[in-house]
């Protein structure tokens, strides 16, 4: 059987997708805003009642570990950016893009930027994936659209798998009968 690219690509986001909606279906609110460390990068809510996102421009020195908030965040960021490149559109900035808040919302944002993907992804043929793509590798003419979306896929799998990582923690230490 001789796969497409296309067809190969979405398979593989499928079952991305399938291991991100796995944990969020298991997320309490509580959840989102859990610190796991003393140094963690969060979600906080802004002066004008949106949330804002911790972030430095250079990488800091421990990395803070994130919680499931920002990831949450982190995963709405970059993929309204790849939506916007693979789709044609302006990409936003990175201050463009609010957190919705914890529980529900957080999960409909996820479902949401899911839906507006599958529409990108569906209306790309194969000659479409291998048109230059700028993002998130600007400035390189080798890297196609199809580059675009297996590091959208690579990139899902590394969030889902914090996220899952994080909320098993959570779990683990909610349900412990003795010191961790």
């Amino acid at each position: 059987m001789n796969t497409s690219r296309g067809a190969l690509l979405r398979k593989q986001f499928d079952l991305t997708w399938s291991l991100l909606d796995y944990h969020v279906q298991r997320l309490e609110p509580g959840d989102f805003l859990w610190e796991p460390a003393p140094l963690s990068w969060t979600v906080r809510p802004a002066a004008d009642g949106t949330w804002a996102a911790d972030w430095a421009e250079d990488e800091p020195d421990p990395v803070p570990v994130p919680t499931i908030g920002w990831l949450s965040w982190h995963i709405g960021w970059w993929w309204s950016v790849a939506t916007d490149h693979v789709r044609g559109r302006a990409p936003r900035e990175r201050a463009e893009i609010t957190w919705p808040g914890d529980g529900e919302a957080a999960v409909a944002w996820l479902r949401g930027l899911r839906d507006d993907w599958l529409v990108a992804l569906d209306g790309l043929g194969d000659g479409d994936l291998d048109a230059t793509a700028s993002f998130p590798v600007p400035d390189d003419p080798g890297f196609t659209v199809a580059d675009t979306l297996a590091w959208v896929n690579a990139e899902l799998m590394k969030n889902v798998a914090e996220i899952g990582q994080l909320r098993l923690i959570r779990a683990a230490q909610g349900s412990a009968t003795g010191p961790l």
